[in-house]
């Protein structure tokens, strides 16, 4: 017997209606993914400088946002000034990196053993460096463009730039893994760090290798700050923003860097895209704080200390 019309036309309507469902929940999904891997990216590129020099030195530096700015204003300056902006990234990253290695000669390297003096000194640094750039070079400072245009999956619009960032933040975790475990230099910094007068007896000069991880940290800063130059309003200020949930992830991984650096940040990405994409960004940031909070009191060592705590 033929199917009456009016049927017909009600199956059409639930088929396209489910399909116009299935494809809402799939943009949904991609949109959650995207945000997680966003949150991802931006807690492991802006917390790998202070992580080296806190994980490795023991060395609290206040003074790591302002790092990230310098890098992202030198980045600003020479992409405008017709260098391509991949270069700029890295100019940026070594003019960071050398301010870096010359403040351990002059600053940080007399307070090793002052842990409360080291804070006071990259505290005052950072609020001498906040303010010079106040004053040279104003309240804010013309950008640049994000790079690679957009796409479209769903009814949301996606930058690809960001996805290129959590390309650059696995790779990130990866090449610093494979520098201080597969190399000569991250074998005697490891060793200056966990006994710096045996290392000195056996020949390593140990002032030497404490600049050069410190300006490696200073240099990540900075690489941070070119890397979301584009993405951001320049203004002296901005290193604030990466500062708080920079410190967040390296508290939560503890000291261990690379065992403690993905999970945290894995972790912290979650909760705050879950929280951000529900609740909007405040909530987002509300939500880490208090991850933080109970990590501290569950985990003292942090993700990293649980981690080889049960392995023994």
């Amino acid at each position: 017997m033929p199917v009456p019309a009016a049927t017909r036309r009600r199956g059409h309507v639930t088929g396209r209606a489910s399909d116009e469902g299935k494809g809402q929940v799939v943009s949904m999904l991609f949109s959650f993914l995207y945000q997680c891997g966003d949150a991802f990216a931006f807690l492991v590129i802006a917390s790998m400088g202070l992580a080296v020099i806190f994980g490795m030195m023991g060395v609290i530096n206040l003074a790591h946002g302002e790092f990230i700015t310098c890098g992202a204003y030198v980045t600003v300056a020479l992409a405008r000034g017709g260098l391509p902006l991949p270069l700029a990234i890295l100019g940026g990253a070594l003019a960071a990196g050398l301010i870096g290695m010359v403040l351990e000669r002059l600053v940080i390297r007399r307070l090793y053993a002052r842990p409360l003096d080291s804070i006071v000194a990259t505290w005052g640094l950072s609020m001498i460096a906040t303010q010079g750039i106040l004053i040279v070079l104003g309240s804010t400072m013309p950008g640049v463009g994000t790079p690679m245009g957009s796409f479209v999956v769903g009814s949301f619009s996606y930058s690809s730039y960001r996805l290129l960032l959590m390309a650059v933040a696995v790779g990130l975790l990866v090449g610093l893994y494979l520098l201080f475990y597969h190399t000569r230099f991250g074998v005697v910094s490891r060793a200056t760090i966990q006994n710096a007068r045996m290392a000195q007896a056996v020949g390593v000069d140990t002032g030497r290798i404490y600049t050069l991880t410190f300006g490696l940290g200073a240099a990540l800063a900075g690489l941070a700050g070119g890397l979301y130059a584009p993405t951001m309003t320049l203004v002296p200020t901005m290193g604030v923003t990466f500062m708080v949930e920079s410190f967040v992830t390296v508290v939560i991984g503890g000291g261990d860097i690379f065992l403690g650096a993905a999970p945290a940040a894995a972790i912290l990405a979650v909760i705050r895209a879950t929280l951000t994409m529900w609740h909007g960004q405040l909530f987002g940031q509300i939500g880490l704080l208090i991850t933080v909070i109970i990590v501290i009191r569950l985990l003292p060592g942090g993700v990293s200390g649980w981690i080889l705590g049960s392995r023994r």
